[in-house]
């Protein structure tokens, strides 16, 4: 495969990712919203423009898009009534001790390190913002996987400011 052929195919990739937060009611600016909650008490003068364009690199990283690709299939199937018992129940009611859609959500928060597990750990238990608009368990809409993916990519872009901002540490001496 040439370079221009693999750049053309990661700019597809990174506008289907788009395209299909698009179609589940998620924009970028949602996210970078959550990674304001998480990171404007810590980092004076970040603005939801940083944020936002943080969201945005987070999106373009291979493993981020395959998991929102994987997780937004799972969410789909289960809205068709496409998978099989018992699993289709269980994502439909989101049941708690299921724990996969975490686990999804765990490849994202690995990108920037372990500051992301306690972004995450938080944002997934406060559901904020967009958040707690995805978990609201419509009828006939479901969002077991794509919640977890949203904190998850908000939490790793938080992570990502936090390391490109290592003079504001709390601890630092």
């Amino acid at each position: 495969m040439s370079d221009q052929q693999s750049v053309t195919n990661e700019q597809k990739l990174y506008e289907h990712t788009l395209a299909l937060l698009h179609e589940r009611g998620v924009e970028p600016q949602a996210i970078g919203e959550l990674v304001m909650f998480l990171q404007a008490k810590f980092i004076p003068g970040l603005t939801l423009e940083d944020a936002t364009a943080n969201v945005m690199i987070v999106l373009r990283k291979r493993e981020v898009q395959n998991a929102v690709m994987t997780g937004i299939q799972l969410d789909k199937l289960a809205e068709a009534g496409k998978l099989e018992q018992p699993l289709q129940h269980i994502i439909e009611e989101d049941e708690g001790l299921y724990g996969v859609d975490e686990i999804l959500a765990f490849s994202i928060v690995n990108v920037y390190g372990s500051i992301g597990f306690t972004n995450y750990g938080y944002i997934d238990r406060v559901k904020p913002g967009i958040l707690a608009k995805l978990n609201a368990h419509e009828p006939g809409i479901i969002h077991t996987f794509l919640d977890d993916i949203v904190g998850a990519i908000a939490a790793a872009a938080a992570s990502r400011l936090a390391h490109s901002h290592p003079e504001l540490e709390d601890d630092n001496y």
